[in-house]
């Protein structure tokens, strides 16, 4: 799809999407006012109301997570993109999940030489994406683990791995698994692979899943390496 034509289209489908989520705050706010009144039910009946009212608020949540999803999705686009030392960014997002992997017994282990070349990344895009990697490795590891992320210099290219000691991904699925909405969690909306897929391609970079050498997943992300003279013209 042409650029201009993706654009148009993403902020059409943003103008759709936040018009959604304005009648689901007011559902959402109607629904806690009815679950305040059957805060304390007095009858059978009552307390199937409170059933079902609850039933509602998360499928209200629901709707909004997957909401909040799509538009980061659909405006994956007009990066802004700068040298960038990734040692230094995965740094900063390994510390910034640290609490949450230590409250939920996964331990990280990074190895991230100090001499790696810059790449052009849109720095705060690229953390988003990162933090999703992370997330995903923490569903998949609910009772805790390890993860690994790697980053090595390969020619004209910068390699990251994300290996985690989870089930891993079974191959009947990893051709459908950066496909938007495909999810196997019960409360997945399946855009975050697909939301870490859009801005690796962006970037013009693959990403890939397979296995890791622990039997778990290993998520592969290929980025381009700026020449020299570009480099040069960056930092001016």
């Amino acid at each position: 799809m042409p650029t201009d034509a993706y654009a148009e289209l993403a902020e059409l489908a943003g103008g759709f999407i936040h018009e959604i989520k304005n009648h689901l705050s007011t559902l959402g706010l109607n629904l806690q006012l009815l679950a305040e009144d059957f805060e304390e039910p007095q009858s059978q009946r009552e307390r199937r109301a409170q059933d079902r009212v609850q039933r509602l608020q998360n499928e209200c949540q629901q709707l909004i997570d997957v909401s909040n999803d799509f538009l980061r999705f659909a405006r994956v686009q007009d990066l802004q993109r700068v040298p960038t030392n990734v040692a230094a960014v995965v740094e900063e997002m390994v510390d910034f999940f640290g609490p949450t992997a230590r409250q939920a017994n996964i331990d990280i282990k990074c190895y991230l030489p100090s001499d790696l070349p810059l790449v052009p990344l849109d720095r705060e895009m690229f953390k988003q994406a990162l933090l999703n990697l992370m997330l995903n490795s923490e569903q998949a590891m609910p009772e805790g683990g390890e993860l690994t992320i790697l980053v090595q210099a390969k020619k004209s290219e910068l390699r990251i791995y994300f290996q985690d000691s989870g089930p891993g991904v079974p191959r009947t699925i990893r051709s459908k698994i950066f496909e938007p909405f495909f999810t196997t969690r019960a409360q997945g909306t399946g855009l975050g692979l697909a939301f870490v897929e859009r801005i690796v391609l962006e970037h013009g970079g693959t990403i890939s899943v397979g296995s890791s050498p622990s039997g778990g997943a290993q998520f592969q992300i290929h980025l381009p390496i700026e020449r020299e003279r570009e480099m040069r013209q960056g930092d001016e």
